[in-house]
């Protein structure tokens, strides 16, 4: 079920779209292929699963209400293995429902019903976030944090000799502390930086991000030694 561009043109991007719906998922499939994305579709999490057991992608668009398997519970379950971004679309409009999918380990979310050029807009916006391939300034190339290392060049993160998986959105915010180790980046900073629009919703949504991204980094998220909050001014990456 996969849909090539009709004119032809390169391929930005492969996109998984997973919904129930099939009217959304042949419309969103139509609408992306136009802007020339690559384009594959899937049902549910069973289709989806198999799709990603032989494909590579680069996002995915996961519908949040879908029969059995649920979006967020699939989010988790590919977060052990994938660090594909993942945007979840979402009937409900509460905040805690939200939250609950990036706790998960999704990038992004979009409520519906949605205009298709901003879903456009937030897919651009995530790929935009993914590993450069440009080094983060002059100075150290890895920066140590306990038993964890950071690479700024390759944006990769280990601990001892095994890697240690970063979604797209938790690898932009370490480039963005990497780049400004020691100093203080209030959450309104860091929602501009990742090309996000402002607000309580989306500064929220960067709290979240940091303590998933402490759950990787700290051996007590509760009491973080390295990505600390400094109180009225932000967060901070304070490296060894």
């Amino acid at each position: 079920m996969t849909d090539l561009p009709a004119n032809g043109s390169d391929v930005d991007a492969h996109l998984l779209i997973v919904d129930d719906d099939s009217r959304i998922r042949e419309l969103l499939q139509k609408f992306l292929v136009r802007h020339g994305f690559l384009v594959s579709g899937a049902r549910d999490a069973a289709q989806a699963r198999r799709l990603l057991s032989g494909l590579e992608f680069d996002l995915i668009v996961l519908d949040v209400m879908m029969p059995g398997e649920d979006g967020v519970t699939l989010t988790a379950a590919l977060r052990e293995t994938l660090t594909t971004p993942i945007l979840l679309l979402t009937a409900r409009g509460e905040t805690e429902d939200r939250i609950a999918g990036l706790e998960a380990g999704a990038d992004d979310y979009l409520a519906k019903p949605f205009e298709p050029r901003e879903l456009l807009l937030r897919i651009n916006a995530i790929l935009r976030r993914m590993p450069a391939d440009t080094p983060v300034n002059a100075g150290p190339k890895v920066l140590h944090l306990g038993p964890v290392r950071y690479d700024i060049e390759r944006a990769e993160m280990w601990r001892g000799e095994a890697p240690v998986r970063l979604t797209a959105t938790e690898a932009q915010l370490m480039r963005i502390f990497a780049a400004n180790a020691g100093s203080a980046l209030s959450r309104t900073q860091l929602v501009e930086e990742l090309g996000r629009d402002g607000g309580q919703a989306q500064e929220r949504a960067v709290d979240v991000q940091i303590t998933r991204l402490r759950r990787k980094i700290e051996s007590d998220p509760r009491q973080p030694r390295y990505l600390q909050t400094v109180r009225g001014a932000g967060y901070m990456l304070a490296p060894d």
